[in-house]
């Protein structure tokens, strides 16, 4: 999850509250927040916020998680403009356990992962074992032998945790 646009720190709280409260679904960790330059688009933009959350879903199948991921995003006012451009909110489904998707709308695990700092760094704080089903690699492996470009700080101020047990159904 990422924001680069308004108040980030809002943003992303938000977007796990809202994740918490879907049915089927539970929010069980979730990394520090990751200052980061943006990644491509265009210039100018502003630092992002960027975290990872691990959850349990019951019921779920990918696209339709998917799906719900963007409407949370629209509520928090993100307009898809130019690639890699700015946004209030940008929720990624990165994995899904160990299913391995490719069609139009998906694809997981999602193929930016392995090579994105601002990915990996939170996404090793809630799942470094996680094996990646085609590179046969944990997350930390891709960590430590990825890219650091990016990375600015990691923001012990804010805390995104704090009400995540209190609001999730599974």
């Amino acid at each position: 999850m990422g924001s680069n646009v308004g108040d980030r720190w809002g943003h992303l709280t938000r977007a796990l509250a809202e994740l918490g409260e879907i049915e089927g679904i539970r929010v069980d960790s979730v990394s520090r927040i990751h200052e980061t330059d943006p990644w491509g688009g265009p210039p100018g933009q502003g630092r992002f916020f960027n975290a990872a959350c691990v959850i349990t879903t019951r019921g779920w199948e990918p696209g339709a998680l998917l799906d719900r991921l963007l409407v949370i995003e629209r509520r928090a006012g993100r307009v898809r403009g130019a690639k890699n451009g700015p946004r209030t909110l940008d929720l990624d489904l990165l994995l899904m356990g160990n299913r391995r998707l490719a069609t139009e709308a998906l694809t997981l695990p999602h193929p930016g992962l392995p090579h994105r700092s601002f990915v990996l760094a939170p996404a090793v704080e809630v799942a470094a074992h996680w094996r990646h089903p085609v590179l046969n690699r944990t997350l930390e492996e891709l960590w430590e032998a990825g890219p650091r470009e990016g990375l600015v700080r990691i923001r012990e101020d804010l805390d995104l945790i704090h009400d995540v047990r209190r609001s999730t159904h599974v």
